[in-house]
């Protein structure tokens, strides 16, 4: 019963200091980005709409800074009980290092539970809504869903993409079908519009390369035979980093069919589906930091380490990403080389203090 009240006890005051850093984190990031973002109002998008904009994103905010949140909660929590000297007291009254941090991993479950449901379930639908809301507001109903085209190959064709609309309409396309080497054809599009499960493109205009000539037709409509369906689009308009790691794996598995690399969309699924384990281990740092070489520091300077901790795990976790599409391991690796290295100096740490 004593021991699972410290337990209670441990768990309540890191999650609470983990709270309060991820509110402290996410107000500052929103005012911040607030009066930053001001400088984009236009027409119907004032400054309450910005407002509303940003809070609309705040899901994806969250997910963003909880790993730095637990960081820096773990730190401030296990800090406050070194400081008042209640670790000391717990380990003379024979409590284990081992069992502590047992204390301290079970509302990180927690926090990993919520952290990955928002991931999956709510960010990526917060940020589909929040763009196109936020453009519907600066241009009008029917507004494009984002700002930014792209480019897909789908056997022998390759496709450029303007924009995808929130009614499911691809404005601005053009396709090109190569047989090997050769362009054969190109197809371009004012738009296309999903009707009764199919594609059918509006104001179309058909050039055909021949040996010695091209030929040029114009269409009112025609028909667009393909395997790609509105949601696959819509993965890749929408910005990969905010997608569901369902729909990660599943534009993955896509990009692979289609012959092409899958690094980017599998280096946002990996960084989602092993976000358990770099908390782990970033908890393991911060416990590390109060029961080693921190242990008699004021709190402010454990935050500070904390923070410069976090900071060069999302900066190693940054480079390696691009590393492995230039020297081709896998992107897993990308997430779980800094996951490791984190765990590795947390375990020396603390196996030195015993």
């Amino acid at each position: 019963m004593i021991i699972d009240r410290l337990d209670r006890y441990i768990a309540r005051n890191v999650l609470g200091a983990i709270i309060v850093v991820q509110v402290v984190l996410l107000g500052l990031d929103l005012v911040i980005t607030y009066i930053n973002d001001l400088g984009d109002v236009e027409g119907d998008y004032g400054a309450f709409q910005v407002l509303l904009y940003l809070l609309m994103r705040l899901p994806w905010r969250f997910y963003q800074y909880a790993p730095v949140g637990v960081l820096i909660g773990a730190l401030i929590g296990l800090g406050s009980m070194a400081s008042s000297n209640e670790l000391t007291v717990m380990r003379a009254a024979g409590r284990s290092l081992v069992r502590i941090l047992w204390g301290v991993m079970k509302p990180i479950i927690l926090v990993i539970v919520v952290v990955l449901a928002i991931a999956e379930f709510v960010s990526p639908r917060t940020e589909q809504f929040a763009s196109a809301w936020r453009l519907e507001q600066m241009q009008g109903e029917g507004a494009v869903l984002t700002e930014r085209g792209g480019w897909q190959r789908e056997g022998d064709s390759f496709y450029r993409f303007g924009a995808i609309r929130a009614d499911d309409t691809v404005l601005d396309l053009t396709r090109y079908r190569f047989e090997g080497k050769t362009l054969r054809e190109a197809t371009s599009a004012r738009r296309a519009v999903w009707r009764d499960d199919r594609w059918e493109l509006e104001d179309v205009a058909v050039t055909r390369f021949l040996e010695a000539r091209t030929e040029v037709e114009r269409h009112e409509t025609l028909g667009w035979e393909t395997a790609m369906t509105p949601d696959q689009l819509d993965r890749l308009l929408r910005d990969v980093e905010s997608q569901a790691p369902s729909e990660l794996w599943a534009y993955a598995r896509y990009l692979r069919d289609q012959g092409q690399q899958a690094t980017q969309p599998l280096l946002y699924f990996w960084q989602k589906m092993l976000m358990p384990l770099t908390m782990a281990s970033l908890v393991l740092v911060a416990a590390s930091f109060v029961f080693g070489p921190l242990r008699t520091v004021a709190a402010g300077t454990r935050v500070f380490y904390g923070v410069i901790t976090g900071l060069v795990f999302k900066y190693l976790q940054d480079l390696l990403g691009p590393a492995s599409t230039v020297f081709g391991f896998s992107p897993a690796w990308a997430v779980l080389a800094p996951t490791l290295l984190c765990a590795g100096v947390g375990f020396y740490l603390l196996r030195r203090t015993g």
